[in-house]
Formats: C-alpha cells, sequence, structure tokens
C-alpha cells in the first residue's frame, strides 16, 4: 500500500487522480492552499502546514500545482515564474532533504516548443516562447540541476492536451458548434494533434508509484494516436447524433477574425486559433516502452467520446 502526497488536487487531473489511486488501494494526503474535504483524503494540509508536517511515511510526491496556460491571454508572465518555478522550487528543495523517494514533476510538452513541425520527442532542444512554456521549462532545469541522492527516483512527466469528463476547454466549444448546428468554420486548417485521455494519465502515474523498477527520467505523455481537429469534430456529430458540418473558410480570413478577438476578448482569439488548429505530435514510445506496454489502455477516439458523452450529461 502506497503513501501518496498531491499538491493541486483540486484540479481536473488532481480530482481524478485521488479517485484512481484510492481505487487502487493507495492513501491519499493532499497539500494546497486550503483544507479539501474528501472521503477518499487521509489528510488533507495546507501549505503554511507543509515544511513543519511529519511526512516521513509518504512513498510519492506527485507535484501537480501550477499555474496552467491562459488561453484568454490575460494573465502576467510573472505569475507563471513565481508560481510554476518559485513553488517547484520549493517542493523540490523539500523532497531532497526528505526521506521520501519518488518525485513525479508534472510538466508540460509546452516546456519545450509551442510549435511542432515534425514530432516532439523527449531529447527535442528547448524552444519555448510564451511565459507559460518558458516557466515550465525553467522548473524542468532546476529539477535536473540538482543532485539526485541514491535510492531516490525523480520523474518530469510532460503530457499534452489533456481530455475527459469534467474537463471543458476547447473540446467543448468544439462541442457547442456540432450541438448547436453551427458549421465549423476552420476546416481548411489541416493539422494532426496528439491528445492525453485523463484515464491513461492516471494509469501511468499509479504505474510510476508502484513499479520500483521503472527508471526516473523525463516522459512525454500522449495517446498513441494523432487526430485532425476536423475529425474530432466528425466524431462529436456521430456520438451526438448529429451530422457535422465542416465550413472552409479562407485562413486569412479566419486569423484576421481572431486578432479581433484578441482586442474584444472574444472567444475566437489567435490562442485559442492556434490550438484548435496548430499540428501538434508528441511521441509516447519511451513511456511505453518504460511500461512495457505495445498500446496505452485508451486510444484517442474512445477516450474522446467518453469525454463527448460527459458534455451531453
Amino acid at each position: 500500500m502506497k503513501n501518496v502526497l498531491i499538491t493541486g488536487s483540486t484540479g481536473f487531473v488532481g480530482s481524478n487522480l485521488i479517485d484512481y489511486l484510492f481505487d487502487k488501494g493507495m492513501v491519499i494526503y493532499v497539500l494546497n492552499r486550503e483544507d479539501q474535504e474528501n472521503h477518499k483524503i487521509k489528510r488533507s494540509y495546507i501549505w503554511d502546514e507543509f515544511e513543519s508536517a511529519e511526512l516521513d511515511h509518504i512513498d510519492a510526491i506527485v507535484h501537480l500545482a501550477g499555474k496552467a496556460h491562459d488561453i484568454k491571454n490575460t494573465s502576467q508572465p510573472e505569475d507563471y515564474f513565481k508560481i510554476n518555478i518559485g513553488l517547484t522550487q520549493v517542493v523540490f528543495d523539500w523532497f531532497l532533504k526528505s526521506p521520501i523517494p519518488d518525485f513525479i514533476y508534472f510538466s508540460s510538452v509546452k516546456a519545450v516548443a509551442d510549435k511542432v513541425d515534425d514530432v516532439l520527442y523527449e531529447d527535442t532542444n528547448y524552444a519555448a516562447k510564451t511565459p507559460y512554456g518558458q516557466s515550465k521549462q525553467k522548473a524542468e532545469e532546476y529539477i535536473l540541476s540538482q543532485d539526485i541522492a541514491n535510492g531516490k527516483r525523480v520523474f518530469i512527466l510532460r503530457p499534452c492536451m489533456i481530455h475527459g469528463p469534467g474537463n471543458k476547454g476547447n473540446l467543448n466549444l468544439l462541442y457547442k458548434f456540432v450541438s448547436k448546428k453551427i458549421p465549423y468554420p476552420l476546416a481548411a486548417f489541416k493539422n494532426r494533434r496528439s491528445f492525453l485521455s485523463i484515464d491513461n494519465l492516471t494509469f501511468v502515474l499509479a504505474a510510476l508509484i508502484t513499479n520500483p523498477t521503472i527508471q526516473g527520467g523525463t516522459y512525454n505523455l500522449a495517446d498513441d494516436e494523432t487526430l485532425s481537429t476536423n475529425a474530432v469534430i466528425t466524431i462529436i456529430g456521430e456520438v451526438s447524433h448529429i451530422k457535422s458540418r465542416l465550413l472552409n473558410v479562407p485562413p486569412a480570413v479566419i486569423i484576421a477574425l481572431a486578432k479581433i478577438g484578441d482586442i474584444l476578448h472574444l472567444p475566437l482569439n489567435s490562442e485559442r486559433l492556434k490550438k484548435l488548429t496548430e499540428s501538434y505530435v508528441v511521441d509516447n514510445t519511451k513511456i511505453k516502452k518504460a511500461l512495457n506496454l505495445d498500446n496505452l489502455p485508451i486510444s484517442s477516439t474512445e477516450g474522446l467520446k467518453s469525454t463527448i458523452k460527459s458534455f451531453q450529461r
């Protein structure tokens, strides 16, 4: 039975991870800004208690806490660096001084690159341009620069776009288009994207915690298959029993409208347009090899259908 401490456990990933690890028989402790009441949590700590807490019995820290990418572009750059670097340094320094054997840092593929021309691998050179990506990169670099004692494992996980029941984001925006029978106007943009099912994510995290033979290191996390946004629209239509309509508006027109959206803070802005239309293929070979798997449990199509059904509910 493993004792796991999770930071940032109130978010989408954290809440799903608590459910999954609890069902696997693990004992859950959380560290947040406020107490978190949940019968699946053994004890909730607040940050003021952190450094004085007796946590020698913990087997693994999963550090999820951080500032997520703001697709509305309203956040200040310093906010990302203060939280994503500063907070990570505090938790990681504490881990290094503690007897806890495992540390799992939840980074992002955007720590490496904002756009991918071919395929993103773990050894792709850093080229982050946004404050979010750069803050995640600096946090990774800090972790990698420290001496790790024998008997400790450190994992840096880089997930791509996560989907699952309860997670809104851009998938919910696409669902609204289809469910309201509005033609999808971005069909002229051809792309290939990697996705990550929350089921695959929690499966991998549990495997890392419970299998001591897996070597620490940096791992990309993605589903096995890639999908275009047009394919996602088609899947939404199939699940919703609605004929999806793809509209080929000239890209130059869409880009101009997105720039207007930047100024007026409309749902379609340059950042959201990029997320919906860019290609971003992430290789997951390394993590599957570490887990001795040919395929992860859930396909992108399967996971997306589950997410879309949750919107209907």
